[in-house]
């Protein structure tokens, strides 16, 4: 087997990284949250792989003055690799696709059809990183055979079996060429996702959540049915919790806002008074001494988040305001404030709005001293749902919610 060194001789324009120990074992601890040998062996794959790169991108652009890498969905990292092979990288403006397989002699890029097809999903550029585990540490690497771009693979790769395929000796094995077309819109366009029912959601996650089915993205339904399926953040993560045997035990994953409406409330979703009047977690709030009412709120709840380790146990209230206007629309608030007595927020704390697809539709960033960050306030259509993260460095938790739907029978 060659070694790293020898090989980086033999094809100096190709990308070559070193694969760490350590990566290898964190990858493989991670990979145990998986159902079967064979999404767990995905999982554990991509783990290596986007975190090598991320570490080098990181480095590389460690003098200039562009943005810094980012995992797109890293909160869904878990249910995305349980049913599927591939991580995308927010780079700037640009969404960097890597594909991963563990050969020692590729001759294609395979491609998922679904991060080709699914607007979410869709990447500027994909890489095929061919990746070599071996016994010794100095045979543990991973190598970029090259590029393609998204318009390219819907009009040049071979699209059969949900996958599309293109010979790397069609790729661009220089990376650098990146660069040079960053400003060229490389995307084609693609159709949106047909609508799925609720009804048809259950009935496909009850059948594609036994974990028996390997690779449930190629069983027998159409793609169109699949993709719409995964799209969705929370049946994505039903699928998953399905796959792993552990549905029942986060009943509450989805805070149903149409309860708050009624005066019913989550466990965890506290009022403000009594977060600001409990002894037992020695609070201050900033908004103990500030204005936070929101006018015409018809309910409100604050939420503690703790940061873990992160930050010495640290924790920040997340508040959320609803206001019922209009019989199908209601106007929600968000806001982040710290808690444990602080007067500031972390600096460089994320508070991120996404849609019921995964879309990023605001996000927000703390500084030095902000005693609060608040997102602009926005409409949510009864029947629809949207996901609010809060995240600072590695860590970050997602909280999902829906608003359902009034009925003839209903009347707030």
């Amino acid at each position: 087997m060659h070694c790293l060194n020898e090989l980086e001789k033999a094809h100096p324009n190709r990308l070559w990284l070193q694969i760490s120990a350590m990566q290898k074992q964190q990858a493989w601890e991670q990979a145990q949250h998986h159902s079967n040998t064979l999404s767990r062996y995905n999982a554990y794959l991509n783990h290596i792989v986007v975190y090598t790169f991320l570490n080098f991108v990181v480095e590389w652009l460690s003098e200039e003055s562009t943005p810094q890498p980012q995992i797109a969905n890293s909160d869904s990292l878990h249910n995305i690799w349980e049913v599927l092979n591939g991580t995308a990288i927010v780079l700037g403006e640009k969404r960097i696709v890597l594909i991963p397989s563990e050969t020692s002699f590729l001759e294609e890029l395979c491609v998922p059809q679904e991060w080709v097809d699914i607007p979410s999903f869709v990447g500027d550029y994909y890489l095929a990183v061919q990746v070599n585990l071996g016994i010794d540490d100095s045979e543990c690497w991973m190598s970029v055979r090259g590029f393609t771009t998204h318009r390219q693979l819907k009009y040049k790769a071979n699209n059969q079996t949900h996958s599309y395929l293109m010979p790397v000796e069609h790729l661009t094995e220089n990376l650098t060429l990146m660069q040079v077309i960053q400003e060229i819109d490389v995307r084609s366009q693609i159709p949106q996702l047909s609508s799925l029912s609720e009804t048809e959601a259950q009935t496909l996650l009850q059948l594609l959540g036994n974990p028996s089915i390997y690779s449930p993205r190629l069983h027998n339904l159409s793609f169109e049915k699949w993709a719409s399926l995964i799209n969705n953040n929370y049946w994505r993560q039903q699928l998953y919790q399905r796959r792993i045997g552990q549905l029942n035990k986060n009943p509450k994953s989805v805070v149903n806002l149409s309860n708050w409406l009624r005066n019913i409330f989550e466990v965890g979703w506290e009022s403000i008074n009594t977060v600001i009047n409990s002894e037992s977690q020695n609070l201050g709030f900033a908004f103990r001494h500030r204005e936070v009412h929101i006018k015409g709120v018809t309910a409100e709840r604050v939420k503690l988040v703790d940061l873990g380790m992160q930050l010495g146990n640290q924790s920040v209230a997340l508040l959320l305001g609803l206001t019922q206007e209009e019989q199908q629309k209601v106007w929600i608030r968000v806001q982040l404030h710290p808690a444990n007595g602080e007067d500031f927020l972390p600096p460089n704390m994320k508070l991120t709005l996404f849609s019921d697809t995964g879309t990023v539709l605001q996000t927000l960033e703390s500084r030095s001293q902000d005693h609060l960050i608040q997102l602009k306030r926005f409409i949510c259509p009864r029947g629809k749902g949207f996901s609010i993260q809060v995240a600072l460095d590695d860590f970050n938790i997602t909280e999902y919610f829906t608003i359902q739907p009034l009925d003839s029978s209903q009347h707030e």
